[in-house]
């Protein structure tokens, strides 16, 4: 299977995947992710360390790999929005 390719955004303090949350729900793992990731209308800012790792692990369990393309800069304009919050029954 193709890999999906996903934009990974990195600031001088931290890095935050960038996804659509129909894709967590269909994951089954947007109940899982904490508040150090962001949301902006339909995506989800996944914060490096946990929830980002999270994604990944879920994907390569369907056997779908990813791709990243990293855009960098000095300070981040994710970490101006609102951070995660999970909303029961949410769906795709």
């Amino acid at each position: 299977m193709a890999k999906r390719s996903y934009v990974f955004y990195e600031d001088a303090g931290h890095g935050w995947l960038k996804v659509e949350r129909a894709e967590l729900v269909k994951l089954g793992i947007a109940r899982y992710i904490t508040s150090f990731s962001y949301q902006r209308g339909v995506h989800v800012y996944l914060e490096e360390d946990q929830d980002a790792t999270l994604f990944i692990k879920e994907k390569e369990k369907l056997g779908e790999g990813i791709r990243c393309r990293v855009r960098v800069s000095d300070r981040s304009h994710i970490r101006g929005y609102d951070p995660y919050q999970f909303v029961g029954n949410q769906r795709s």
